[in-house]
């Protein structure tokens, strides 16, 4: 076995690996944890009882993070005429149709969300290929395929964060930064967790939250006890 640097053992020091701490202690001892000179992201890992092989229990959807990702976020619009006019005005980074689609295709995505008016669909459906593999496809059940641009690109912007369940029926996500105070990391947590209950698939049987584990991008994951981020039955 590989022998740990001292600064990720130091991490490591006085966590209880088969422990299920309270999300509040379990956050302390996270924040405690965060020494890399940069603002590192705290994440969170939910591991449903589902399998998404069968459509009846996808799980997708989006969170409006109550205190923000502490992340800034590039959004592309395709948009046309008042809308692109109504895109660039709510602060998005690029907007176009042709001209987008002919940059992408050549190899250019400097963006992390991408919206669409539906009458667009059809343009941008030639980059699913591209766009898909990546998140980035616009999606209605997310709230990308829109005309309500403006709302979109400020959800973006302020936080919004989008879900879906991987193979292995992991969802994980971004929910703030270690300089965010515990109670507002708590707060966004709480607020993904219940918006992934709430898209809980009709395929679903038995325990849909099974376990729960917070980190630190430089450090250790943490498992939470699931009764203190969503209430019990879930």
């Amino acid at each position: 076995m590989a022998k740990l640097g001292k600064r990720i053992s130091a991490t490591r020091d006085g966590i209880d690996r088969l422990k299920l701490y309270g999300l509040d202690e379990a956050l302390a001892l996270l924040k405690e944890r965060t020494t890399a000179k940069f603002d590192e992201t705290i994440e969170v890992a939910l591991n449903l009882g589902v399998d998404p092989r069968h459509a009846d229990q996808m799980v997708r959807g989006v969170c409006n993070l109550p205190n923000g990702s502490g992340r800034t976020v590039r959004v592309a619009v395709f948009a046309r005429g008042a809308k692109a006019d109504e895109a660039k005005a709510a602060g998005a980074d690029i907007v176009g149709a042709e001209d987008l689609l002919e940059s992408i295709q050549g190899g250019t995505i400097d963006f992390d969300r991408c919206i669409a008016t539906p009458d667009l669909m059809p343009l941008v459906g030639r980059l699913g290929k591209v766009l898909g593999p990546r998140g980035l496809m616009p999606n209605p059940k997310v709230g990308t395929v829109t005309m309500d641009v403006k709302g979109a690109v400020a959800a973006a912007k302020g936080g919004a964060v989008e879900f879906r369940v991987e193979k292995a029926g992991i969802i994980h996500a971004g929910i703030g930064k270690a300089s965010f105070p515990a109670d507002k990391l708590a707060e966004n947590i709480r607020a993904f967790a219940d918006a992934v209950v709430k898209a809980k698939p009709t395929g679903a049987k038995g325990t849909y939250l099974q376990r729960v584990a917070v980190s630190s991008t430089m450090g250790p994951g943490i498992k939470v006890e699931p009764a203190t981020v969503v209430a019990s039955g879930a």
